[in-house]
């Protein structure tokens, strides 16, 4: 009542122009304080239809802050406005002017409004923080909308004026990766070496560096600074009881993802007479066929985007999960600070980052002996748990489209083709010297890639030229439907793979199609993917350990077709008879694992 009866006097003084612009904002705080934001909103509003001031400007902002953050999106959009109005210099309301066109998905007009901020909050008196912010949001956007040498241009610009910026140079390296930008750490004034390897993240430095010790630095790093590790458990120690294991799948990905794309079928297999499967969603609805098997593949399919960390994690524990299994690791969209809160008292992580996640909230990750050897698992914050064959799980339901002539592929008719379409953030100056290497030694072959962004491809058209090779023998990809993307393995004849980050899915979808693949293997978890999965096909001769060996391979394949043929008829058995793709075998081996972490 107290509170009500200030705001009635603070409103009544406000309504005959007698409140003081401190008073006001003194007001007003204390009502946003005792989280009554209507009421501040209301004497905002009475106090600006009242009183003539020179500070108009500054209480429009305030409002537009308050019915932001009501959600009353179109009242804060006018008062913002209303701000820039009365101060067409002043620069806090066009900052979050964007952000709020941000939110109701008027990006380009979000834009407009840091580029302003950007080209005109300069010089003495400017606010040097909000130019930064503006500087940070337009990278960010232009990143999600894939104009990626833009969001680079700015996060360099912010940078220059603020180097001690970890969270910038992490998105900063990751934009460089992504167009093949070589070195990824260019010279930045003011920012160190030390400091990029510093921020760049445990997915970036798989591209990197295969050194365990880096990696598990990487991922600690990110624990260390953005996840609360004094979070209280919300499970016992012990599982429920129940007459059947309850397991649950958390993810962003359950759309058309090479998550989901993998694990769908293990989803469908699980053994209803011993298993309960949920999945926790807070993944977008695509409306793919992909996403709608997901959904009915489990028993009971829970949306959660909208809750909270805290929440989400009360929603798990109320339904006394067993065993959670977050598929998402330190990737984008990851929930750490939802695991951290133990809503099950097993956790798991698997596929999502195929690296160490460094979370203690995290047990187990899924692997093989191949994928992380006794002499690695020092390296990983959780336990490895073994599967006996393989640790990658398949979907055979995956179809492919007739195959495509080379003519619609954009090949040549004739000549060997090398191919490799993993995602252009792990193609490596290292290893592009060997692909050059092995066009120059195989006249008439080509590279076929992935046209994943435009700047990647001039930039390794124009790597290419420097190494001697004519830029015309890369050949670019471009994205299409699973199904036509499946159908170019049959015109590919070798698969070169990266390093130190290899094929995962993509891999996986090679051999499925029967497409060898040429790997690398080292001593990271995604250095040994494609490794674990040539290990389960029965074909250990196409894993190569040293860069000279990997060349001396591919060349030796491009000049022996009959071998090439005969890996392909061998894949062949492989799909109908072998454990790598036995995926009720591979299903039954982790609900076995499973059920002793249980017991």
């Amino acid at each position: 009542m107290e509170a009500k009866y200030e705001f009635a006097y603070a409103v009544e003084m406000a309504w005959s122009g007698n409140l003081s612009f401190a008073d006001l904002i003194s007001r007003a705080t204390e009502l946003e304080a005792q989280a009554l934001p209507q009421l501040s909103a209301v004497l905002y509003q009475t106090w600006l239809q009242k009183t003539h001031s020179a500070y108009a400007h500054a209480v429009n902002f305030n409002l537009g802050v308050t019915l932001s953050n009501l959600a009353d999106l179109a009242g804060a959009e006018k008062a913002y406005l209303q701000a820039i109005t009365l101060s067409p210099t002043f620069s806090h309301p066009r900052l979050n002017l964007g952000i709020l066109y941000e939110r109701m998905g008027r990006l380009d007009d979000a834009l407009a409004e840091w580029e302003w901020i950007h080209q005109n909050a300069q010089g003495p008196g400017a606010d040097r923080s909000v130019t930064l912010l503006a500087l940070n949001h337009l990278g960010r956007v232009l990143e999600v909308k894939k104009q990626l040498l833009e969001a680079e241009e700015y996060l360099t610009a912010s940078l220059m004026l603020n180097p001690l910026q970890p969270d910038v140079l992490h998105h900063w390296v990751f934009l460089r990766q992504k167009q093949c930008a070589w070195p990824v750490y260019k010279p930045v004034e003011g920012v160190t070496l030390d400091a990029m390897k510093n921020a760049t993240s445990a997915l970036a430095m798989m591209s990197l560096s295969d050194d365990l010790q880096l990696q598990l630095a990487a991922a600690s790093r990110y624990v260390n600074e953005k996840v609360d590790r004094n979070l209280i458990a919300l499970s016992q120690t012990a599982g429920y009881g129940h007459s059947k294991i309850r397991i649950a799948y958390c993810s962003s990905d359950f759309c058309l993802h090479p998550v989901s794309m993998l694990t769908v079928e293990l989803f469908e297999l699980h053994d209803r007479e011993q298993f309960e499967v949920y999945g926790f969603c807070w993944s977008p609805d695509d409306g793919s066929a992909l996403r709608k098997r997901v959904v009915s593949a489990m028993d009971h399919f829970l949306t959660i985007h909208s809750l909270s960390d805290e929440d989400a994690a009360k929603l798990i524990r109320s339904h006394e999960i067993d065993v959670l299994i977050d598929l998402q690791g330190q990737t984008s969209g990851a929930r750490p600070n939802m695991l951290g809160r133990r809503p099950a008292p097993i956790q798991i992580t698997y596929l999502g980052l195929p690296a160490t996640t460094g979370l203690p909230s995290i047990d187990y990750v899924i692997a093989d002996e191949f994928l992380i050897p006794s002499n690695a698992a020092p390296f990983y914050s959780e336990k490895p748990l073994y599967m006996p064959h393989v640790y990658q799980v398949s979907d055979r339901q995956r179809t492919a489209a007739p195959q495509p002539s080379r003519n619609e592929c954009g090949l040549p008719d004739e000549g060997f083709v090398f191919c490799s379409f993993n995602n252009s953030y792990k193609y490596t100056p290292e290893m592009f010297d060997v692909w050059a290497n092995v066009l120059r030694r195989v006249p008439s072959s080509v590279m076929w890639l992935l046209a994943d962004n435009s700047w990647a491809e001039q930039n390794l058209r124009r790597e290419a030229e420097s190494r001697g090779v004519s830029s015309d023998r890369l050949v670019f990809a471009g994205r299409v439907s699973p199904e036509n993307y499946l159908a170019r393995y049959q015109v590919a004849d070798l698969f070169m793979d990266t390093f130190p980050f290899n094929a995962g899915t993509t891999a996986n979808d090679c051999l499925w199609m029967g497409c060898p693949i040429l790997t690398l293997t080292g001593r990271s978890f995604g250095s040994r993917m494609a490794g674990s999965l040539l290990r389960a096909a029965g074909l250990p001769e196409l894993i190569t350990t040293s860069l000279s060996e990997y060349e001396e391979m591919a060349v030796a394949l491009a000049y022996d077709p009959a071998r090439s043929l005969g890996f392909r008829h061998h894949l062949s058995e492989v799909r109908g008879r072998g454990v790598l793709f036995d995926t009720p075998q591979f299903v039954r081996d982790l609900e076995s694992r499973i059920k002793q972490l249980v017991a």
